[in-house]
C-alpha cells in the first residue's frame, strides 16, 4: 500500500540523529515521549533476490473419472528402451513363432487324418467279415494306412525338434536376461526331451524351471499339468498300440485298430496341448514383466472400514507397516 500525502511528519526530536530530549522542567510530557508509529500501509516485508516467483494458479476442477466398457488397449502400451546391439543379440537362436505355431497345426492335421484313415480300415474289416473286397480296395486300405502313419511320425518328429530347438533358445535367452547361469547344458535338455520314458519326466521339468524363472509358472500351471496327462495317456495308448500290431488273426488285427485310432487321437491331444503351453510363453516376450499395474476404482472409506477387522497385522512389539 502506498502512503498516505497527508500523514503528519515524526517528531525531529525522536530522530535517530538527535536522540531523546533530556528529562527536566521543561521535559516533554509521557505521551509525548512514545517513539511514533508507522503511517497505515507500511511493512517490512522478506523478498527473496532474483525475479520474483511465478503467480501460482488455482488447481482446475478436474471432470468425472472416465468409464469404459472393455479395457482400454492404448494404456497397456509397454515403451521398453532399445538396448545396446550387443545386448540385443541372443545366446541362442531359436524357430520363430510361426514356423513352430505352423508345424504344431500341420502335426495335429496329420494326426487327427491318420486316425480316420484307421477309422474306415476299421470300417473295412467289419464289412469284410461277410464280404470279400476287392483286392484293389483291401491294398488301397493298407497302403494308406502305412502312409497315414509315415505322416503322422514325422509330423510328431518334426513337431517335437522344433520344440525342443524353441525350449533350448527360449531357456538360453531368459537366463541370460535375469543374469542367471544356465544349470542345464544343452546336450542335457536335448537327451532329456528326446529319449523315450526320460523324456516323460524331465521335458515338462524343463518347461517348469523354464516358467518358475519367468515368474509365469501361476498362470501355466494348469495347461502344463494338461500337457503332461494327455502325454502320459499318449505313451499308454502307443505302447499297447505297437504291442498288438504284431497280431495275425482277424480279431487281434481289429483290437490293433482300434488301438491305433485312438493311439493318434490321444497323441493329436498332446500336440494341441503343447501347443497351448507354447502360446502361454509366446504371449509375453521375454523382456516384458509378467506383472502390470493398472488403475481400478477407489473403494468408499466407510466401506472399507466396516470390513477391516480388527486384530492388528504386525506382531505384538513390533512397529507398524508403512
Amino acid at each position: 500500500m502506498a502512503p498516505l500525502p497527508d500523514v503528519p511528519a515524526a517528531d525531529p526530536r525522536w530522530s535517530p540523529q538527535s536522540g531523546p530530549a533530556p528529562a527536566g522542567p521543561l521535559a516533554a510530557p509521557a505521551w509525548q515521549r512514545t517513539p511514533p508509529r508507522l503511517p497505515p500501509g507500511f511493512r517490512w516485508i522478506a523478498v527473496r533476490p532474483g525475479a520474483a516467483p511465478p503467480p501460482r494458479h488455482g488447481r482446475r476442477r478436474l471432470g468425472p473419472t472416465p468409464r469404459y466398457a472393455v479395457i482400454p488397449r492404448w494404456g497397456l502400451a509397454d515403451h521398453i528402451d532399445q538396448a545396446p546391439a550387443e545386448a540385443e543379440k541372443p545366446s541362442r537362436t531359436g524357430p520363430s513363432a510361426s514356423a513352430v505355431r505352423t508345424t504344431l497345426f500341420l502335426s495335429v492335421l496329420f494326426l487327427a487324418m491318420a486316425a480316420l484313415v484307421y477309422v474306415a480300415r476299421y470300417v473295412l474289416l467289419v464289412i469284410n467279415r461277410n464280404t470279400l473286397l476287392n483286392s484293389i480296395v483291401a491294398i488301397a486300405a493298407d497302403w494308406i494306412g502305412v502312409l497315414a502313419s509315415v505322416g503322422a511320425i514325422a509330423a510328431l518328429i518334426a513337431s517335437g525338434v522344433m520344440l525342443i530347438r524353441w525350449l533350448v533358445a527360449r531357456r538360453a535367452a531368459v537366463f541370460a536376461h535375469h543374469g542367471l547361469p544356465e544349470s542345464r547344458s544343452v546336450r542335457a535338455l536335448w537327451a532329456g526331451c528326446v529319449l523315450p520314458l526320460v523324456n516323460l519326466l524331465w521335458a515338462p521339468v524343463y518347461v517348469i524351471e523354464l516358467a518358475t524363472v519367468e515368474e509365469n509358472y501361476a498362470r501355466l500351471r494348469r495347461p502344463i499339468l494338461e500337457w503332461w496327462v494327455a502325454w502320459v495317456f499318449s505313451y499308454l495308448a502307443s505302447s499297447f498300440a505297437i504291442f498288438t500290431s504284431f497280431a495275425t488273426d482277424a480279431q487281434g488285427i481289429a483290437n490293433n485298430t482300434v488301438l491305433m485310432v485312438f493311439a493318434y487321437l490321444l497323441a493329436a491331444v498332446t500336440v494341441a496341448a503343447a501347443a497351448r503351453v507354447f502360446e502361454g510363453f509366446a504371449r509375453k516376450p521375454v523382456q516384458r514383466p509378467a506383472h502390470r499395474w493398472v488403475m481400478v476404482e477407489r473403494e468408499p472409506t466407510d466401506r472399507r472400514a466396516g470390513r477391516a477387522s480388527g486384530v492388528p497385522v504386525e506382531l505384538e512389539g513390533q512397529e507398524p507397516a508403512a
